[in-house]
């Protein structure tokens, strides 16, 4: 399957949306309900905030597009981390956030993902980052190795609020390159 990774521009925001829809229950916990699942992806990953997001000068959105299709993306956040549990452990700053890092399913295990990786630690070197940061949930064990193997190692933990439900995470930070 041949793809380019590419910024994303204001036309992708309703794949992108699309895109999290499918890659976002698939990081929850087992125990996470859907409303609660369903309720994240309409306040957080829809269209309309994909809009927001693409239009903030402080955000860069990679996509992974296979021939119009977007099978991947990161978001990253180039601002001060403002959770204080987050900012109380991170020792590589100015740090950049990779706030979202979603492959679909169909590309687990062929190495888009660390393409992706590859293409976001750039992003955040030429944002001027020391470090790049991110949360991951504590029960998702498959995507801590990949972020392990990726280079990030665990210095603290934050909480997320999915729903009605907090979530704990490990917050993951690494040098970047």
């Amino acid at each position: 399957m041949s793809h380019t990774i590419r910024k994303a521009t204001a036309d992708d925001a309703g794949a992108l949306a699309a895109l999290a829809a499918v890659t976002f229950p698939l990081a929850c916990p087992p125990s996470s309900s859907p409303q609660d699942i369903a309720d994240h992806l309409a306040n957080t990953l829809s269209e309309r905030h994909f809009q927001r997001y693409l239009a903030d000068p402080d955000v860069t959105i990679l996509v992974l597009d296979s021939g119009g299709r977007l099978n991947g993306y990161s978001l990253l956040v180039n601002r001060e981390a403002s959770d204080p549990d987050v900012a109380a452990v991170l020792t590589l700053l100015p740090s950049v956030e990779l706030s979202k890092c979603y492959v679909h399913p169909e590309y687990h295990g062929l190495g888009a993902a660390a393409e992706l990786m590859h293409a976001s630690l750039q992003a955040a070197a030429a944002a001027g980052g020391a470090g790049f940061w991110l949360g991951v949930n504590s029960q998702n064990a498959r995507a801590i190795r990949f972020y392990e193997k990726s280079g990030f190692r665990k210095v603290g933990t934050k909480t997320f609020q999915l729903g009605s439900t907090v979530e704990h995470d490990f917050v993951l930070e690494r040098a970047v390159p």
